[in-house]
Parts: C-alpha cells; structure tokens; sequence
C-alpha cells in the first residue's frame, strides 16, 4: 500500500502545498515587524514559513511591544504580555510572555508575596515606609521606633513587636504595614490579619482550612493582630484562639504587633465580658501576654481616612 505522501507527490500536492507556504511566507516578509521577528529567531525559512500564520500574529504583538512606552499603553490582548514563539529543539513553541514592564514590575513586587493579608485593605498591600506621612510630629516616635525595629531584626529576631493604640484613622495599620513589606524585601515573611473577621471566618472553616489559617497566623515570623478589641468576646475566641496563639509566640520569641482604639487597660475590660459572663482573670492572662510580646505607644494624629 502506498503512503499518502507517496499519492500526493504523484498527485503534485506536495509541490503546490510547498509553493503556497512559500507564497504566504514572502508575502508576510513584507511585513517589518514579521521580518524582524524571524529574523531575531535565526531559523532557516524553510522551517520558518511551516508556523507564517501563527508568526504573523506574534508579529502584532511584537510590533506593539517594540513602540510601546510603559505598560499603560499596553495595545496587547493580554496587558502586559505578547504571544511570541520560543526556540525548542529546532522547532518553535508559541505562548504567551511577559514584557520588560510586566517583568520590571514582577521584580518590583515579587517581595509582596511574603505578606499574607487576611480582609486587610489592598491598598497596604504596597504601604512603604518612604511613604509614610510625617509632617506631624506626634507620629515621631512610632517611625522612629519603626526605624530601629528594621535595622536591628536581621541581627535579633527575637525582638518586641509593638501595641500601637490611639485615634480613629491615624494610619496605624499602614505604619505596621510599611515595616512588614519593607522587611519582605529580606525574604521575611509575615501576615497582617483583620482580626474580628479573621475569628468570624476561622469559625465557619472548622471543616476545611480551619488548621492552615490557624497555624499559619500562630507561626509566621510576624505577626499583626489588626484592630484587637473590635471584635465580639466570646470564651473560644479569646482563651482557644487569641490566646493559642500568644502563648506560642511567645514561648518562640516572634515578634507580635498589634494596633487597637483601645489601651491596654480599656482592652483588658473589653476581654473580660462575655455572653458566659464576666472572667478577669482570662482577660488579664491575655494581657499579660500581650505585654510579654510588645512595647506600648500611643498616637494621637488626624484622620488621615478623610
């Protein structure tokens, strides 16, 4: 029985088959994006013509790319990524990749994924400390304090973290926030938690990823506890919970932060009522230990949230 490549050269297929890829190829060449793109992969064009339709459109992205000034001008179907071919064992693979911005800015935030953000605002996601407002001076000492911190960690791990207190919309948990991704740049990694939807959502996750979240927040090498004291009091999540987790970190020295509207004696009443009643003596085992982990400021600063 004869190959059907056999039949088709009899046929004279091939020939033309050949002859339109040829065609098509040529034509295409008259395209300078086209020409360039071949002719940055330094392939021979018999090999080449095989992948024109496909070339053709890198080619579109390719153009884009060599006029385009910054990613906002982005004219690629994906922002920020252009379908080209690579070089594999002598043939082409085509995928998407990303542009010189999108890997500038990969490199810029690659830091960030070591900040593990639980209902925190997206916005402290890129909080960083050459930011941070200071044109009141009541903020001095925290990022003098915060300064300090960043400097000595790499050589004491095992430093106080800080209980942050003070008014409404002070920027506390951006100041948390700029130091934690400041020192994410070290490979430090680190998880700032809402804490009274972190007990709401810690709660409803019993039968899934109730022991990942936990031990996770319990373990990290730091640790925010964001807005301690908004939270309902119930016995599981103070004592189980809030206290599970202090108690550990401060048998393993990692440094703990929290901020809160509250001082510590205001937040110490605030823990001992529950729907259970009234235990002091719970409530001031959390600040005991909360006293263990930190250092406390205050800061009395405008609302910087209007």
């Amino acid at each position: 029985m004869k190959k059907i490549s056999d039949q088709f050269e009899q046929m004279g297929l091939n020939k033309t088959l050949k002859k339109n890829l040829l065609n098509s190829y040529q034509e295409a060449m008259t395209n300078k994006d086209f020409k360039a793109l071949v002719e940055k992969l330094n392939m021979d064009s018999d090999l080449l013509m095989k992948y024109t339709s496909l070339l053709e459109e890198s080619s579109i992205d390719y153009g884009n790319c060599q006029k385009c000034k910054n990613i906002l001008e982005c004219k690629n179907k994906i922002t920020g990524y252009a379908y080209l071919p690579i070089v594999v064992d002598t043939m082409l693979e085509f995928g998407y990749q990303p542009c010189r911005y999108e890997r500038k800015r990969q490199k810029e935030t690659k830091h960030l994924s070591n900040v593990y953000l639980f209902d925190i605002p997206q916005e402290l996601r890129n909080a960083k400390m050459s930011d941070i407002y200071s044109d009141d001076e009541n903020r001095y000492p925290i990022i003098k304090w915060l300064n300090n911190f960043i400097k000595k960690y790499n050589k004491n791990l095992n430093q106080k973290g800080l209980y942050l207190h003070g008014s409404f919309g002070s920027g506390k948990t951006y100041l948390i926030s700029a130091l934690f991704n400041e020192l994410a740049h070290d490979d430090i990694k680190s998880a700032i938690v809402y804490w009274p939807e972190y007990l709401r959502d810690l709660k409803s996750s019993f039968q899934t990823d109730f022991s990942e979240k936990f031990e996770y927040v319990k373990k990290t090498s730091l640790l925010l506890i964001d807005d301690i004291g908004a939270e309902v009091v119930t016995e599981w999540g103070r004592d189980e919970i809030l206290g599970s987790i202090l108690q550990h970190r401060m048998q393993q020295h990692l440094p703990t932060f929290f901020t809160s509207n509250f001082d510590l004696k205001t937040l110490e009443k605030h823990l001992s009522t529950t729907r259970d009643g009234v235990s002091n003596v719970k409530a001031r085992r959390i600040i005991e230990r909360i006293n263990q982990l930190t250092e406390e400021q205050e800061i009395i600063s405008k609302n910087l949230r209007k």
